[in-house]
């Protein structure tokens, strides 16, 4: 195992372990139908000892494993929109590294309160819409679609490097704005383009040894699961009950940020036996 840096963590017991599946697996089944995943195993790493530059960093484990099952579950389906998610991959994998190195030092309480706010622009913009044209939207590829989309994921891979929490939503606006993509063939994109982008952001927090790999295997177990489900459920499902799910975790998700992520943030900065340790 690699070692943490300044971090001590004693051995995860049986309950830790399967606290964690149980959370990959509903992470990684939110992240692939919609998005906002991270928001239910950030805390919960941060709530088992984790640091939250830690917390962030682990977490990518699970998300890049997560991607690798959820790729291959869309393509076992046929749902793919390669050679272009891959050109949106590489200019994202650019902007990640910009994102990681940020994020070794991240203040988690003000950016929890805009993130809530995104959240709630990003579903009125994805949902309503939607219900008005994407019956009649046609996929546009075109060049100049194509430049405007890398464009954006230059940024996405920034924000995505960052922190990830939500950013399944805003690639989801994206897509589906500037190319005109169903949300089945939005969300096959959206983990090709993560599973790219989220290798060099694990790079960066490896290079600076910030990851718990004990955690992070483990909990990537559970994200496996969750997102290899995911791809096959929303191929068979189709857009509308993406859309249901989607309203259901941006609500429920903006809420949570808005009014109880002053409650997250006090736990870092106690003095809990992990902190104490790290301090010294």
């Amino acid at each position: 195992m690699f070692p943490i840096k300044n971090v001590y963590l004693s051995p995860m017991d049986m309950a830790d372990a399967l606290l964690l599946v149980a959370a990959g697996f509903a992470a990684g089944f939110l992240n692939v139908v919609a998005g906002g995943g991270s928001l239910i195993t950030l805390p919960l790493l941060i709530f088992m000892g984790l640091p939250a530059a830690v917390a962030n960093a682990t977490n990518r484990v699970a998300i890049f494993i997560q991607n690798i099952f959820a790729v291959s579950g869309f393509r076992s389906k046929g749902v793919s929109a390669y050679p272009y998610s891959l050109h949106l991959g590489l200019i994202a994998l650019v902007g990640a590294v910009i994102g990681a190195n940020i994020a070794v030092d991240i203040d988690g309480l003000l950016f929890n309160r805009i993130l809530s706010i995104v959240m709630v622009v990003v579903v009125v913009f994805i949902v309503i819409k939607p219900f008005k044209n994407t019956m009649a939207a046609v996929e546009n590829l075109s060049g100049p679609r194509r430049a405007l989309g890398m464009a954006v994921f230059f940024f996405v891979g920034i924000y995505g490097g960052f922190i990830q929490a939500g950013v399944g939503f805003i690639m989801i606006a994206a897509l589906t704005s500037i190319n005109g993509f169903s949300l089945v063939k939005t969300n096959s994109a959206k983990v090709f383009v993560a599973l790219i982008y989220t290798s060099a952001a694990l790079g960066v927090f490896i290079y600076e040894k910030v990851i718990n790999w004990e955690i992070g295997l483990t909990l990537a177990g559970g994200n496996a699961i969750g997102g290899w489900v995911a791809s096959r459920w929303s191929v068979n499902k189709g857009d509308v009950w993406i859309r249901r799910v989607l309203v259901i975790a941006v609500i429920a998700l903006a809420v949570k940020l808005w009014f109880f992520s002053d409650q997250q943030e006090a736990s870092p900065q106690g003095a809990t036996p992990v902190e104490s340790e790290a301090m010294r």
